[in-house]
């Protein structure tokens, strides 16, 4: 069995703590590598890589930059498929949609990567009386990039884009429930050593890399939990922090809709990966007049989302027990379970298909987030009802809305969330900003807004007429 390493500075190297932990397979169980736990060592020594490693990179010029990281976007995409096997061995994603999805996040890597060819990263302001204001925007410096189990090769080059070419270097911290498309990402990699370095393991590694106060910007998505932890050791360095964590998202269903084609949309948006999407729908507020052909349709819908191939194992059976753990509070709480809501038999951490009905808010699974592949239904008098009851969670990532109606297109736009997505889910290109709110993280990403974030702005005045120094009666 293979025993995963470190790359730092450009090196492959063994760990230097003394602690392993065993990559499982979710779909068989098995273990499938040896992955480091981490060490306060091993972050150092990154961390020193990278911060050795940035002054020359963004000494190299933007074009230049850019054109490297391009090269290696194109190689990414290339090799989609074997990077999406390595996700599938590490948290069960079907390779289909993990290819679709690495190859799509290549693509929007490159798009990123290009906006530093226009971003004004030195801007000159003609000011009163001949003077100017210069504005120039600098790297960080040294960064780190923590990225989640359930997307780590899309995750990673989301985040890693705008800070590479902007001029920053990383530090890449992968899940410890899922490094192997992490190493292979970095293995396929052409940029100056120490530019990018990985350090593996879990909190014994992440920890001390929040820690360090040589950073100038932590690129968190995880829980919400370990994302305060992040946040709050950021605050008390003065420290930049990127947070995108945890999510409840609503859709509604508005009357006029198409039941049939809205209910296959609602469950690809719930049942894909498993449930295991930041931005999955997990709370489903239907219109009265559309609720029972929609109901019928989304139980129908769910069974094409067999166990295997196209409804693969949830990452490990921590995370099956939550499901299976909402799912049993909302039966309790009177749910009625219309398709799946059972753990089956045999090997692999396999939940099917679930859709409840008479769910309501004093339930799990309307209030905390499930990650899995659950659509509870709540049936709603109106959209305004709808909207309401999508607007109250403490979560605030992404929302999706089926409506026809203009009126109620706009009216979606005062749904708390960072994104809004109308009869599309999942919607939009690079030109995407957005800001989760409440507890689903801070820090505002997408287009510019990421380089913003990647860089400091310093602020250059020149005056109108020079200093003359010396007294005006001399001889």
């Amino acid at each position: 069995m293979k025993t995963l390493r470190n790359l730092i500075g450009g090196v492959w190297q063994d760990a230097r703590g003394h602690d392993f932990h065993d990559v499982i397979d979710p779909a068989t169980e098995e273990a499938v590598a040896r992955c480091p736990s981490g060490s306060p060592e091993d972050v150092r020594l990154a961390v020193d890589a990278a911060v050795a490693a940035q002054p020359a990179w963004a000494a190299t010029p933007v074009a230049d930059r850019v054109a490297l990281l391009t090269r290696w976007a194109d190689t990414v995409a290339e090799h989609a498929a074997e990077l999406a096997e390595a996700e599938r061995r590490e948290m069960g994603k079907p390779v289909a949609l993990g290819t679709a999805f690495i190859g799509g996040a290549a693509q929007a890597f490159k798009a990123a990567v290009a906006e530093a060819l226009d971003y004004a990263f030195e801007e000159t302001i003609a000011g009163p009386g001949g003077g100017s204001t210069t504005i120039v925007r600098h790297p960080l410096g040294a960064t780190a990039v923590i990225v989640p189990w359930n997307f780590p090769v899309p995750m990673a080059l989301g985040a890693l884009g705008p800070l590479l070419a902007a001029g920053n270097t990383v530090v890449l911290k992968p899940s410890e429930r899922a490094p192997l498309s992490a190493v292979r990402l970095l293995e396929l990699m052409d940029l100056p050593d120490g530019v990018v370095n990985l350090v593996l393991g879990d909190a014994r590694a992440g920890a001390p890399l929040t820690a360090d106060e040589r950073l100038g910007l932590v690129h968190f998505t995880g829980s919400v939990e370990a994302g305060r932890q992040v946040g709050a050791r950021s605050g008390e360095l003065l420290r930049r922090s990127v947070l995108e964590l945890g999510g409840k998202d609503p859709v509604i269903v508005d009357a006029g809709v198409d039941p049939v084609a809205t209910a296959a949309a609602v469950a690809f948006g719930a049942f894909a990966n498993t449930g295991q999407i930041c931005t999955s729908m997990e709370r489903v507020y239907v219109h009265q007049d559309v609720a029972e052909p929609f109901v019928e349709a989304l139980v129908e819908a769910a069974g094409a989302y067999p166990a295997g191939d196209v409804l693969g194992p949830l990452v490990d059976r921590r995370q099956r027990d939550i499901v299976a753990r909402h799912v049993a509070d909302a039966v309790e709480r009177g749910a009625t379970v219309r398709t799946g809501g059972a753990v089956p038999e045999g090997k692999g951490f396999y939940y099917p298909a679930t859709v409840l009905t008479g769910v309501d808010e004093s339930m799990l699974i309307m209030t905390e987030e499930t990650f899995g592949p659950v659509a509870p239904v709540t049936v709603v008098p109106s959209f305004e009802e709808g909207v309401r009851r999508a607007s109250a969670s403490r979560y605030g990532l992404a929302a999706t809305v089926y409506t026809t109606d203009p009126a109620h297109v706009a009216a979606a736009r005062r749904i708390p969330a960072g994104v809004v997505w109308v009869n599309e889910w999942q919607g939009g290109g690079p030109e995407r900003l957005y800001e989760p709110a409440g507890d689903s993280g801070m820090g505002a990403t997408g287009a510019r807004a990421a380089y913003d974030a990647a860089t400091r702005p310093t602020s250059v005045h020149v005056a109108g007429q020079a200093v003359r120094t010396g007294s005006a009666g001399a001889s």
